[in-house]
């Protein structure tokens, strides 16, 4: 496991979750706009408009269907302007972004599963982790052990010059 790589996926995972978020909300101002379109239609044009079109069924029929019929018609457009505005937004962009936060997600859990991994060996067999630092200084112990027994061998066994042969 690496901090390194722990690191760049998470920034990574951090820049494509804000590129989604802001694919999100510019469609959603873009929803909202055809929304509020939508609205100032209805209230400004769409009033002249049914008032000239009740004047003429008026001539036509009674005023009860006149009404009637403009009001299934408003009914039909305004739902016409609502599945425009819920529509979903342009797909390669998303997709794009969509990908790249799978991969890094992907990336995290590998890094974690190896975490895990490390982790669980530690904890089931930690001197595993201790004999590789314990190697090497008793491995010197052992060398300067040895080494001052055979020193004080040799002295023992060969005489000295201070001493007379005898």
């Amino acid at each position: 496991m690496d901090t390194e790589n722990v690191a760049k996926h998470l920034r990574l995972l951090w820049r494509t979750d804000r590129v989604i978020a802001d694919i999100r909300l510019r469609h959603l101002l873009v929803g909202f706009g055809l929304r509020a379109l939508a609205a100032l239609i209805a209230c400004f044009g769409l009033l002249m408009f049914e008032l000239a079109a009740y004047l003429a069924l008026v001539q036509i029929t009674s005023a009860v269907v006149a009404a009637a019929v403009l009001g299934a018609c408003n009914v039909v457009l305004a739902a016409l302007l609502l599945m425009l505005a819920g529509r979903e937004p342009a797909g390669r962009e998303m997709e794009l972004a969509n990908e790249m936060h799978a991969s890094s997600m992907d990336a995290l859990q590998a890094e974690a599963r190896s975490l895990q991994s490390y982790l669980s060996g530690l904890i089931n067999h930690p001197l595993n982790s201790l004999v590789p630092l314990l190697i090497i200084p008793l491995a010197t112990m052992i060398i300067k052990t040895l080494r001052s027994h055979d020193v004080s061998e040799t002295e023992a066994t060969s005489p000295s010059a201070d001493t007379p042969p005898s």
